[in-house]
């Protein structure tokens, strides 16, 4: 029974000891979970951090590894180029004595990352819940939108967690609404896809992230962290989340990567999402035809192929307010 006193995502984790976030996109979306994580740490939760990882993973030393792509990184893990965003948290999270290990996932086909998520849920000793965190919006796509953001990374994260009958708790959190919108999303379309998961009893509800909370100041210097260093590819989607955090709005510049473009930072982007990972997976119309993927390359294709044996495409809607 939920209550409009508690956000329901936290009422479904009120009896979960042991909570695994994760970062369903890569690059750096396990940032858009540490405020969850900083908040389930605080209520006596013994929680762990991982993330999908762009990183050249495989260059890492042997010792690294806790099982088959499954990377524990550490403030002091030893990478070529300044870019590796599970080392950048990891060394945030040392200098405020936080617990300081990022457990990465290299880009793999859901077959294999189910099989490193298990592997990694032996390590840990069982977790009773999987929050997958998404910055932005598009793993909310069912498959037949106009446009789909960049769901490779995402679709082989929910399919991999999906599949994890044996956890309790498997949740998906989007930090960022309207920032997907550079990758051909339409956000009309998202909220259509949240009435229908509501219908279904599988949305959870949304809550903001506040500035002025404890979560809210740690996630503002931790992202500002991240800027100082990897100055030639900070996050345009938690740039754009820590400025809405701010109180900032429109066409706000933190970063040359998005010259000649116009971003709309609003309050909606500092907003969390929150839906059942089966029942969004239940929702979505080629999850199934992933399963036996083995390569990010290969879950592109079927994705191209599914939108290829569509008869229409669901058009575009202009948000009427």
């Amino acid at each position: 029974m939920f209550s409009l006193s508690e956000p329901a995502l936290f009422t479904r984790l009120r009896d979960a000891r042991r909570i695994l976030v994760a970062g369903a996109g890569g690059g750096f979306d396990v940032y858009s979970g540490l405020p969850l994580a900083l908040a389930l740490r605080s209520a006596g939760k013994e929680v762990h951090l991982a993330n999908l990882s762009f990183s050249h993973l495989y260059g890492l030393a042997a010792d690294v590894w806790v099982a088959e792509d499954v990377a524990a990184v550490r403030p002091g893990t030893a990478a070529r180029g300044d870019y590796f965003p599970e080392r950048t948290l990891a060394r945030w999270l040392a200098s405020r004595d936080l617990p300081c290990t990022v457990y990465a996932f290299p880009q793999t086909g859901v077959r294999p990352l189910r099989a490193a998520y298990r592997s990694l849920l032996e390590h840990l000793g069982g977790v009773d819940a999987v929050v997958l965190v998404d910055g932005g919006t598009d793993i909310l796509m069912r498959g037949d939108e106009h446009g789909l953001g960049t769901p490779e990374e995402d679709m082989a994260s929910l399919a991999a967690v999906a599949g994890l009958d044996e956890v309790p708790h498997r949740l998906v959190a989007c930090l960022g609404f309207g920032v997907d919108a550079y990758h051909g999303v339409n956000h009309s379309l998202v909220l259509e896809n949240l009435a229908a998961l509501e219908r279904d009893g599988a949305f959870l509800g949304a809550f903001s992230l506040p500035r002025h909370s404890r979560e809210g100041a740690l996630y503002l210097d931790a992202v500002a962290h991240a800027q100082q260093c990897t100055p030639s590819r900070p996050s345009i989607v938690n740039g754009s989340v820590a400025a809405a955090v701010r109180g900032d709005f429109g066409d706000v510049g933190f970063t040359e990567r998005t010259r000649g473009g116009e971003l709309f930072v609003n309050p909606l982007m500092a907003l969390y999402f929150c839906v059942d990972a089966t029942g969004l997976a239940r929702r979505n119309l080629y999850l199934g035809l992933l399963e036996g993927t083995e390569l990010i390359r290969q879950v592109a294709s079927v994705i191209a192929e599914f939108r290829d044996t569509l008869p229409r495409q669901r058009p575009p809607r202009v948000f009427p307010h």
